[in-house]
């Protein structure tokens, strides 16, 4: 595989390095290196990890791919991470994944060192960050003695970049991204000679919605027929979270998150703070019938009927009667996040809602930073980078964009005046390849892309009896990146064993 030769220098000025380097003289050279530098081909480097006591030998492999269009021309170069495992084997013996994470926006690095990947990010046992700054360890719960690996940075994202004279906003958009990432699948495969292996896809968030997309595209329009597909902190139906005027969807199906967050930090009566499973068939009951029924009412609602749900509400979510009835029993997540520990002065997180923060003011309707973002950022945006240069040997001077916002906008133009449901793609896919196997895994703590949401989406593909089988559906008491938790990622891993083991037929 051949990565496009870029030598771009950046030139600077004697008076620059005199103004940087004052001690410097005019015939003298600074220490370091100035010129601007982008590999000229992927970094191959050797490595070994164990994992459940065995120990594996694989080559890693790091750099940026051509894009081509139809034409042949190139319109971007996506930048990747593949791991294969060593050692004689064909493949057709080795299955391969490509994951991705979501966003939009979002670099390929959550999934890659928090869980996959043979090395991860060392946080505490609960998720929680450390002093500064991040680093790796080996991760003994990776999947690579399950599969070849390869993490894929959409247009934008991580060293991902459009060509020079092709606007990025070409790749922005959800056909175009998928058709993007697709393409780069199958040169991928192609070039690798690995259309022979079983293939699977797991994303994160929106992840979810590419994979969904791409497991139909593949399929249609190249014949790749997939075995599996993992949805992890999956949105594919977004009409489950858009906190939409007049749309009532998203207040039902976040209320048992909203339940799970006021268990977790204490605000709960003692009868429903015994148990978190329980809690959840209690309070998943009444999201589904009364509370649904009452949201369905609008202001027919009797005074007693609406009383009666603001207590259920009130006992639910530990917000006292008196904000959900200024609510009008329709309680958003962002207020959520900052009403519920309101009086102690800090706000919850949306991606965990197990994390806490705390704004400068303690007045305002919602928080003004995620906490439990702030606390991945930083440890994984170290950890990244010094992982990409001192152990894979690759050399990038462009920023590796993490998380960025410079995707923007994002087209939905071919659902415009509907909300994308990509659940459509993932049933079709399925009904057509009938080998397709597809597992959601969802963190109870998560107010970015709920669990009950998830499984709403679940129930509501219409997929028949047979198929419905295919589906697996997990669990994890942590939030969107469940895996943080050390716990949780064990399990993940335990799941994942399984999953691969039914998809594969073995």
């Amino acid at each position: 595989m051949r990565s496009k030769v870029l030598h771009r220098v950046c030139a600077v000025s004697l008076g620059m390095a005199v103004w940087m380097f004052p001690a410097l003289g005019a015939d003298d050279k600074p220490a370091v290196d100035l010129s601007f530098r982008v590999a000229d081909e992927p970094s191959v480097t050797r490595h070994s990890v164990t994992i459940d006591g065995r120990e594996l030998s694989y080559t890693a492999m790091a750099g940026r791919m051509e894009l081509p269009g139809y034409d042949g021309k190139t319109r971007a170069e996506l930048s990747f991470i593949a791991y294969t495992l060593d050692g004689d084997h064909g493949p057709e013996d080795r299955p391969l994944t490509f994951s991705f994470n979501g966003g939009p926006g979002s670099s390929s690095v959550w999934l890659h060192l928090g869980t996959l990947g043979p090395r991860r990010v060392l946080m505490d046992d609960e998720g929680m960050p450390l002093p500064p700054p991040g680093r790796v360890v080996d991760n003994e719960f990776s999947w690579l003695d399950l599969t070849d690996m390869v993490f894929i940075d959409p247009v934008g994202t991580g060293y991902s970049r459009a060509e020079e004279g092709v606007r990025p906003t070409e790749f922005f958009g959800l056909r175009e991204d998928i058709e993007a990432v697709g393409e780069f699948i199958r040169l991928w495969v192609t070039r690798n000679e690995r259309w022979s292996s079983p293939k699977f896809l797991i994303g994160e968030s929106y992840g979810t919605t590419r994979a969904a997309g791409l497991s139909s595209y593949l399929q249609e329009t190249h014949g790749m027929y997939l075995n599996g597909v993992i949805l992890v902190s999956p949105v594919l139906n977004f009409q489950t979270i858009r906190f939409n005027v007049g749309n009532e969807m998203p207040y039902w199906l976040f209320l048992p998150t909203y339940a799970a967050t006021a268990f977790y930090h204490g605000r709960l009566e003692p009868a429903l703070s015994e148990d978190l499973r329980s809690l959840m068939d209690e309070v998943e009951e009444f999201a589904e019938t009364e509370y649904l029924v009452a949201l369905a009412k609008g202001d027919r609602l009797t005074r007693s009927e609406r009383d009666e749900i603001a207590s259920k509400l009130a006992r639910y979510t530990g917000l006292s009667k008196r904000y959900i009835e200024q609510t009008d029993l329709r309680i958003d997540i962002f207020r959520f996040t900052k009403e519920l520990l309101r009086d102690e002065g800090v706000t919850v997180g949306r991606l965990d809602s197990r994390y806490k923060g705390r704004d400068r003011l303690d007045v305002g309707d919602r928080y003004e930073y995620d906490p439990s973002y702030s606390a991945i950022l930083g440890p994984y945006s170290t950890a990244l980078n010094d992982y990409m240069r001192r152990e894979l040997k690759y050399v990038n001077d462009h920023p590796y964009e993490i998380l960025t916002g410079r995707v923007r906008p994002w087209s939905y133009a071919q659902d415009q005046n509907r909300y994308a449901n990509l659940a459509e793609n993932l049933r079709s896919a399925m009904n057509r390849n009938r080998d397709l196997y597809a597992w959601f895994a969802c963190g109870y703590y998560d107010l970015a892309t709920p669990h009950f949401a998830a499984e709403y989406t679940i129930s509501h593909m219409q997929l028949d009896p047979e198929l419905r089988k295919q589906v697996m559906l997990s669990h994890y008491e942590a939030g969107h990146m469940m895996y943080l938790r050390i716990a949780d990622l064990e399990k993940l891993k335990v799941d994942a064993v399984e999953f691969y083991r039914r998809a594969l037929g073995d």
